[in-house]
């Protein structure tokens, strides 16, 4: 229709006509695309708005994550060190307290990464939609950094525990892991955390089972030395965790402390 007014208007020289048809075409157009533009950009907003919403919460679970790490490692180190000065001779420690203190430094926490969220971004090309470049650079940063993927690897290749598992009896290590081992505690609750290892416990061995077993520990000269080794590892990534990657670490604490 606006087109037949068009070409007669043309036809009859009337200017005026054709101007003003001419503006109504170019202005619906225009309103066309920017209408376009406008849902586009609230498509956009929406989906930015989403993906910031899901990487916070990957964000504050991984803090919890992070923060039982320095903890849950704290507390192998802390028993690494018992056993080691009780085999050594520095600090005497009871047959049950060794054999506890012994298993506890073989352990290690290895858990699931929470980064569904970044993996998708970074797959799809679409990492920008997160504007807020405090939470895109911590994501980025902490994703990219194999500190938590080292210690899991050399706790579960420590020559220790080899040598340790290698020592006791299998009906040993299993009652010292069902009594002493890792405690449960729910994803988010940083209230728990402090004693998921280091928690009271008894072997639940009978008596002569505790001295043979502490016997055999103590028999083998080896342990001492992978012992220390196991020591120097845990601080190393300790510093990590704590030092080298602070920034992740206080950005990650921000993150987590600014509630949805």
């Amino acid at each position: 229709m606006i087109l037949r007014r068009f070409g007669a208007n043309l036809r009859r020289q009337d200017w005026t006509a054709v101007v003003i048809e001419l503006a109504v075409v170019v202005l619906g157009v225009f309103i066309g695309l920017q209408a376009s533009n406008w849902n586009e950009e609230r498509e956009t907003d929406a989906k930015a708005a989403h993906f910031a919403d899901s990487l916070k919460a990957d964000m504050r679970e991984e803090d919890w994550g992070y923060q039982l790490l320095i903890a849950y490692y704290g507390e192998v180190l802390a028993n690494a060190e018992r056993a080691v000065n009780a085999l050594d001779g520095t600090v005497p420690l009871a047959d049950e307290a060794l054999l506890i203190s012994s298993y506890r430094a073989t352990q290690y926490k290895s858990r699931l990464r929470r980064r569904s969220t970044y993996d998708e971004l970074t797959s799809t090309g679409t990492i920008g939609l997160i504007r807020d470049p405090i939470l895109r650079d911590t994501a980025m940063r902490l994703y990219n950094v194999s500190t938590i993927e080292n210690l899991a690897r050399e706790g579960m290749q420590s020559r220790y525990r080899e040598a340790f598992r290698m020592t006791l009896p299998t009906a040993v290590q299993r009652a010292l892991g069902a009594n002493c081992g890792d405690r449960y505690i729910e994803p988010g609750d940083y209230a728990a955390i402090p004693g998921t290892l280091e928690h009271p416990c008894e072997s639940g061995l009978s008596a002569p089972l505790i001295a043979e077993s502490a016997r055999a520990l103590r028999a083998n000269r080896e342990l001492v030395s992978l012992l220390r080794l196991r020591i120097a590892d845990i601080e190393t990534r300790l510093i990590d965790l704590n030092s080298n990657n602070r920034a992740i670490l206080k950005q990650l604490r921000s993150i987590a402390q600014d509630k949805p």
